[in-house]
């Protein structure tokens, strides 16, 4: 959310910005909050002015009451009254501004930092660099469901008569492998400085809307009938929530804080083949980074969240490359945005794997997350990002290390969480 004063005296450096994210239905949306401050500006000054006139006429009843006047008394207390009915109308349009102020701000989308490219959408997203050598075998590489089943380790089946599409069984080596990984991301982030944390899985509405845009809630968020209370979709939400209404001292910071959870997102929308089977569902589970910091460090932390990543993935050996999110991809609350994406020999494409965010003072401003400095308080900032988010994942790590003859390579860095295995081993039916 932007600061109302920033958009008061920056209206088309605003505009501009909506512009760039091609959400020109937005546009109205200044001038209505710039229109509506002025009047709550003016109520605000009306309503100093009529406590002012009270008060002093307050002071005359005494006086006319002390001489015996009680008749000019009672005329200036009628006159009380009639401010006090009109103050009161004025606070009653006052908190109907102030929410009509809010509604908008939490729709007017973050300032996009100027390095982002403009583009429409994420098929304008801009490549910046790859790491590691992406291979296609001369031997086929099968769907991942066929890879999976073929160790015995997943049951689509029987996920779709307990729970629905969109949730599975994992089982034997893969469900093995699947906690191996997060286990290995969690130690990796322990081993960066970052502290290991895990959160409640269910956050309060005014958590979600400090998180997340109104458009991110309604397509992501499952809500708990009869409570006030919402499954997260990913750590971030509940990490970043856990420090609302908070004041941070400067010399404390950064927190640096790695976390694991299940996640639960609606999915909303069909799929073609390569996005079924474990790619994209209701549920699974990630180890994330968050980095909450001064307004000053969030572009290198940002850097370096990213870094991360790519480095985990490639000590297992998964070619990866990095792509700078457009204007259009961004989500109203972010300021600039990286995919981290991971080589598929299948598909002899990359494909999405994590995401890294810096979403400036968006969130701590809509949270009320401050840092207490020498000048005065102020905002932090807030970041974060995918250190690995299996069983997705397990589809890049299956793809590239399958062997010809149907085993899978556990590299070596993977091997100390996996009983020193160097292959996981098909099952033979």
């Amino acid at each position: 959310m932007l600061d109302l004063k920033f958009v008061r005296n920056h209206p088309e450096e605003v505009k501009e910005n909506i512009k760039k994210k091609f959400q020109d239905q937005k546009l109205p949306l200044v001038d209505q909050v710039i229109a509506y401050d002025e009047e709550y500006r003016a109520l605000k000054t009306k309503g100093d002015d009529l406590r002012a006139i009270r008060n002093k006429k307050s002071k005359e009843i005494g006086k006319y009451m002390s001489q015996g006047d009680k008749d000019q008394a009672e005329k200036i207390k009628a006159e009380v009254v009639q401010v006090n009915q009109d103050i009161e109308a004025d606070q009653a349009k006052t908190l109907e501004l102030e929410e009509k102020i809010r509604e908008i701000m939490m729709k007017i989308p973050q300032m996009i930092d100027p390095s982002v490219p403009i583009g429409k959408d994420d098929t304008e997203n801009v490549e910046i660099e790859k790491f590691g050598e992406p291979l296609v075998p001369d031997y086929e590489i099968p769907y991942h469901v066929d890879i999976m089943e073929g160790l015995n380790g997943l049951d689509l089946d029987s996920a779709r008569k307990t729970s629905g599409a969109g949730f599975y069984y994992l089982q034997g080596d893969i469900a093995r492998l699947h906690s191996a990984i997060l286990a290995y991301a969690r130690d990796f982030m322990i081993n960066k400085g970052f502290t290991y944390c895990v959160p409640p899985f269910m956050i309060r509405s005014d958590v979600v809307t400090g998180v997340m845009s109104f458009d991110e809630m309604e397509d992501m968020m499952y809500k708990i009938e009869g409570e006030d209370l919402y499954l997260i979709g990913t750590s971030e939400h509940s990490m970043i929530g856990r420090y609302i209404n908070t004041i941070q001292e400067e010399d404390k910071l950064p927190l640096t804080l790695t976390s694991y959870s299940p996640c639960f997102r609606k999915e909303v929308g069909a799929h073609g083949i390569e996005e079924r089977g474990v790619y994209r569902i209701h549920q699974f589970e990630k180890q994330e980074m968050v980095v909450i910091c001064k307004p000053e460090e969030s572009k290198d932390w940002f850097t370096k969240l990213w870094q991360y990543t790519v480095e985990l993935f490639r000590s297992m050996e998964i070619p990866v490359r990095t792509l700078e999110c457009c204007s259009g991809d961004l989500a109203d609350l972010k300021v600039k945005s990286l995919d981290v994406e991971a080589w598929s020999p299948r598909q002899k494409k990359y494909f999405e794997v994590g995401s890294c965010s810096n979403l400036g003072d968006a969130q701590a401003r809509r949270l009320g997350i401050r840092i207490r400095g020498e000048e005065g308080n102020y905002f932090a900032h807030t970041l974060n990002n995918t250190v690995v988010a299996p069983p997705r994942m397990l589809i890049a790590y299956l793809e590239n290390h399958l062997q010809e003859d149907g085993r899978v390579r556990v590299p070596e860095a993977l091997q100390p969480y996996l009983g020193g295995h160097e292959f996981l081993e098909p099952v033979k039916k």
